[in-house]
């Protein structure tokens, strides 16, 4: 005998039902990607808005030409691996340079035990030497001499400023990443450094 209930035509109540039942299992699924979305596309939390400004797109810096100090011809592929945090000034490094060292040196010790995964790099940009003086005071910071024409193409400057005025971060695969406002507040400058060591484990 013939089986006629699997054949039987479906009770059109029950079929909206269960496609509700379906339609609320995805929307529950898609809730915290919607919910994430919604936040960091339209509400916009002050916590995500960096402080530098982001170098969009990205520029790759590390064929970026130097010297170092006894004038050996380089490229920024020798910090491959490193964060770093990159300022550029004349050898004798007036007041502004050094306060920008200050603050690279002030944000690098205050990333605490993740400090070693930062650089700091000094770019001189005429043929001076550094004073002692001035090196003294900022154990461990790299400095190199390059080309200020060539600085100006490869680190873009603020619209009304010159590349010599900023700090910039590079990331460990030689990306240009971000520019520090002028006279920057190195608790800024900081938090978003910190930002970029939780989320990568590059370098």
């Amino acid at each position: 005998m013939m089986n006629t209930a699997a054949h039987a035509p479906i009770d059109p109540r029950v079929a909206r039902r269960a496609r509700i039942k379906l339609l609320l299992i995805v929307l529950a699924c898609a809730a915290p990607v919607i919910a994430s979305y919604f936040t960091y596309y339209v509400i916009r939390p002050e916590g995500r808005i960096n402080y530098a400004d982001l170098i969009e797109p990205q520029r790759p810096v590390g064929a970026f030409p130097v010297q170092g100090p006894a004038g050996e011809a380089g490229t920024f592929e020798q910090f491959r691996g490193k964060w770093l945090l990159v300022t550029a000034a004349p050898a004798n490094c007036p007041e502004d340079c050094r306060d920008r060292l200050y603050q690279m040196r002030q944000v690098r010790l205050m990333t605490g035990r993740e400090r070693d995964r930062v650089q700091r790099v000094w770019l001189v940009t005429d043929p001076g030497t550094p004073p002692p003086s001035v090196l003294a005071e900022h154990d461990g910071l790299q400095w190199l001499r390059v080309d200020p024409e060539a600085l100006a193409n490869a680190f873009p400057a603020g619209s009304d400023t010159a590349a010599t005025r900023h700090v910039f971060i590079v990331d460990p695969l030689g990306n240009l990443m971000m520019r520090f406002p002028v006279a920057a507040d190195p608790a800024r400058m900081k938090k978003d450094l910190s930002k970029l060591l939780r989320a990568s484990r590059i370098g």
